[in-house]
């Protein structure tokens, strides 16, 4: 399967059309990433207040736990550490929460602005390609099946513009109709070159 053009100019251009979108990609890709970054740091109020909230609750069970030794007292005065290290742990639950909401932000955005891009122009670059690359291969499997070259030739004297017809001959379709070899020889490599092949 071809996917370039035989001719130097045209399989250039298809070249550097592919790179240019690779590269579009590229940067694109890169941007989102960065972008991506930028947005995470909104998750750092997130990870203060999850720290706050662990440290919170370990002090509170640290002090629940050292009055719960003392004698007579410790059962009733520990509750309210035991209820204040159970908020500290809502607060760190809160905190890990918006650092999580943060993160699929980040990573939603990062997606839409690195794809929106990315699509439109495979959009556009895609039906080209594909579009080529399949009439590219028929006319190439015609070729190898049949050497003739009348087709091609029947279609220049259809498709080709005037001028370029003109100047194979004074009148190409009388001379292909005769059966002139040099005639429908140019004539098949003026449609095949649009087509992006050589006679083989």
């Amino acid at each position: 399967m071809k996917f370039y053009a035989d001719t130097p100019l045209r399989r250039h251009r298809q070249i550097l059309a592919d790179l240019g979108l690779l590269v579009w990609a590229a940067f694109w890709i890169w941007l989102a990433t960065k972008f991506h970054d930028v947005v995470l740091l909104l998750g750092a109020p997130g990870e203060a207040i999850q720290a706050a909230g662990d440290s919170l609750t370990q002090n509170m069970l640290s002090a629940g736990e050292a009055i719960d030794g003392l004698p007579v007292v410790g059962e009733s005065v520990r509750g309210p550490f035991d209820r204040m290290s159970e908020a500290g742990l809502a607060i760190a639950d809160a905190g890990r929460g918006q650092q999580e909401a943060v993160a699929k932000v980040a990573l939603v955005s990062a997606a839409c602005l690195a794809l929106a891009p990315i699509a439109t122009l495979l959009a556009v670059w895609l039906p080209i390609r594909v579009r080529f690359i399949r009439r590219i291969n028929a006319s190439r499997r015609f070729l190898t099946r049949t050497p003739d070259l009348d087709l091609f030739a029947l279609r220049a004297l259809a498709r080709q513009p005037i001028t370029s017809l003109a100047a194979i001959a004074p009148d190409p379709l009388a001379q292909w109709r005769a059966g002139d070899p040099a005639v429908t020889r140019a004539l098949a490599e003026l449609e095949l070159r649009d087509e992006g092949l050589r006679i083989p």
